[in-house]
């Protein structure tokens, strides 16, 4: 109080002091004065004011404090009170034990006096039942298994209160209502028939799923009712809970697994189109049973049943499973590659899940894969493994295929342009073509990998495809009567090289669709230097063969057997022509390369080969423009040339 006494004085004083800084504020001390009196009086009267409040607050509680004792002191007299009496009333409560037997047994009597009509008439019930369940009258023999049931129960349930380790009385009345569980089991059956048979039943006949439907929705509710009465009795009929929807779902799930398995075709063993038909039949039953589902099921269930839901989950989960089962099977590179066009695009294409008839119930942006990536994954790096075998299987058969065409006796084929030609270019780039589409079919990704194992591939062969060329020619070489075509099929493997490159880049352009994609195949080996040299290298086999069936006519010019009158320079002509006509058939990139690719010291000696004086003068192809080979001699040395 002091340490506020003091603070409040310096306060004052300051506040003072700053109201007196000028002599002209002394005139307003008064005025000052009363100011601040009305202040504190004001503050004053606050304070009394807010003072009061909390005198009056607590008088308010005391007398609500005082008010509460004296109801407990009352409510302890009266619990005395309450306590005195239940002492004296035990004895006539024990008195009343016999009176609260007799309640029993009146409640039991009574029981068995409501149900004594249905006890009399159990047997002919349960036989009315049987035939009303073999007739398919499934509600109405409901309706009276319901009635057989509900008497057994209630005496049951009467004996339980009575004496519930009384097991001789429990045991008596359950036998002779033992065929109820009988006719229970069997009405069961029909139901689980009829729901088997759902997808064709809703179709033909609704109201009799309805009918099943109906009397599954009873039990639900009669399965309610007794386990309510469960919590405050702990008495439960046998048979109970019977769980129907529970098993109705069960049933249905069973169904659709059995309709999917089902699809599997016999003929597996000698059908190598097995799986694609097997996919095909999937996809067209599956559509067909949800449409099904959506517009007649659905009216047959209750809502909060959601029959479609479920039956689309039982379907989904089907075929993930029947998926998994084919992918862990032992399948072909087609085989795998038609699972997974089906899994990954045509399960969730319009053809199936995206369907306008499913819309808007079936999302097929929510449903789950039907394979994990992890087997999509292992299922691919087969595939690759499996193509990248096949591929080197498929071309080195071509190659060989295309070895036999070189030895034939007639001439290769020749294309609209007359340039000759065989199959093998046609035969390659349409096996990479076909492989191709089949791996766009399932994603982007595996095309591109797909395209870059071809052009790998493609390399590798084409370093076989310049080793046989070169067989062929040193087997030429050994006997040149054999083959007869040789230089047709030659030229036509010159113009393989051609077409090859051509395919390549027309290959690349249709399947890579952005530059970076281009950029990862171009980094594999260039053929193009491959297909060049092998060009190259049959040129100059061609030139080759020019020059020696040339030679022995060329050492005849010059000579005194020329100068007797030899033809040698009429057969050299014809022969260079008769070549001509064959060189006219090479496609015109390497058409223009052949007269330059290859240098050959010709020799026309003014003597004889060995005498004194003779020289030889390098010959030489020249291109002079039109095409055409000319022979000519100049300076003593013979020129062919291009003029």
């Amino acid at each position: 109080m002091k340490e506020t006494d003091r603070e409040a004085v310096a306060t004052a004083v300051q506040r003072v002091a700053g109201m007196l800084q000028r002599p002209d504020q002394l005139d307003k001390v008064e005025q000052y004065r009363r100011r601040e009196a009305r202040k504190k009086a004001s503050v004053e009267a606050r304070l009394k004011a807010a003072i009061q409040s909390q005198l009056d607050g607590v008088r308010t509680g005391l007398s609500q404090l005082h008010n509460a004792l004296n109801d407990v002191k009352d409510i302890q007299r009266s619990l005395a009170d309450v306590s005195k009496d239940w002492r004296q009333s035990i004895n006539t409560i024990e008195s009343l034990k016999d009176v609260k037997d007799a309640v029993v047994r009146h409640s039991q009597l009574a029981a068995a006096v409501e149900n004594l009509k249905n006890i009399f008439s159990v047997p002919e019930i349960v036989r009315e039942t049987q035939d009303l369940i073999e007739q398919g009258a499934l509600l109405q023999a409901h309706r009276k298994l319901m009635d057989l049931e509900c008497s057994r129960d209630g005496l049951m349930y009467e004996q339980y209160r009575m004496d519930s380790g009384n097991t001789r009385d429990m045991t008596l009345i359950h036998s002779y209502f033992g065929s109820t569980q009988g006719l229970s089991d069997e009405l069961a059956k029909q139901l689980w028939m009829v729901l088997q048979r759902s997808l064709v039943t809703v179709r033909r006949d609704p109201t009799l799923l309805v009918s099943v439907v109906r009397i599954i929705e009873r039990e639900e509710k009669i399965d309610r009712r007794i386990l309510d009465r469960k919590k405050q009795t702990s008495f439960v009929p046998p048979g109970r809970p019977k769980n129907w929807k529970e098993k109705m779902f069960a049933i249905l799930d069973r169904t659709v697994t059995t309709r999917i398995e089902g699809t599997q075709a016999d003929t597996r063993e000698s059908d190598k189109m097995w799986l694609v038909r097997h996919l095909e039949i999937i996809r067209k039953y599956v559509l067909d049973d949800l449409i099904v589902a959506k517009n007649l099921m659905v009216q047959c269930f209750p809502p909060h049943y959601e029959i479609f839901r479920n039956l689309l989950s039982m379907y989904h989960q089907a075929l993930s499973t029947r998926m998994q089962e084919l992918a862990s099977e032992d399948l072909e590179a087609n085989e795998i590659v038609s699972l997974l066009t089906w899994v990954l695009n045509t399960y969730t294409s319009a053809e199936m899940m995206g369907n306008m008839e499913l819309a808007p119930e079936v999302d097929v942006s929510i449903l789950e894969p039907l394979l994990s990536p992890d087997v999509v994954s292992e299922l691919l790096d087969t595939y690759m493994s499996t193509l990248t075998s096949n591929i080197i299987a498929w071309l080195r058969k071509a190659l060989e295929t295309d070895k036999k065409d070189w030895i034939k006796e007639t001439e290769p084929e020749a294309d609209q342009d007359g340039f000759f030609q065989t199959t093998l270019p046609a035969i390659v780039f349409q096996m990479f073509e076909q492989n191709l589409q089949v791996a766009a079919q399932i994603s982007e990704d595996l095309k591109t990998k797909v395209l870059v194992l071809c052009l790998q591939q493609m390399n590798s062969f084409l370093s076989r495809y310049k080793e046989e060329a070169q067989s062929y020619k040193e087997e030429h070489l050994r006997n040149r009567q054999h083959p007869h075509c040789y230089v047709q099929y030659m030229i036509a493997i010159i113009n393989n090289c051609q077409t090859f490159k051509e395919s390549i880049v027309s290959l690349k352009r249709k399947y890579l669709k952005n530059e970076m994609e281009e950029g990862m195949s171009l980094s594999q080996p260039s053929m193009d230097g491959i297909l060049d040299t092998i060009a190259k290298e049959g040129c100059s086999s061609l030139l080759e063969e020019v020059f020696l069936d040339l030679e022995q006519h060329l050492s005849e010019l010059m000579t005194r057997k020329w100068l007797l009158g030899s033809n040698a320079v009429d057969i050299i002509c014809v022969t260079v022509e008769d070549y001509f006509n064959d060189f006219a058939r090479i496609k015109k990139p390497y058409k223009k390369v052949l007269p330059s690719v290859h240098r050959r010291e010709g020799v026309c000696p003014a003597q004889l080969p060995g005498q004194p004086g003779s020289q030889q003068v390098p010959g030489a192809w020249v291109s002079a423009g039109d095409g055409r080979l000319h022979g000519g001699c100049f300076s003593g040395g013979l020129v062919l040339h291009e003029s």
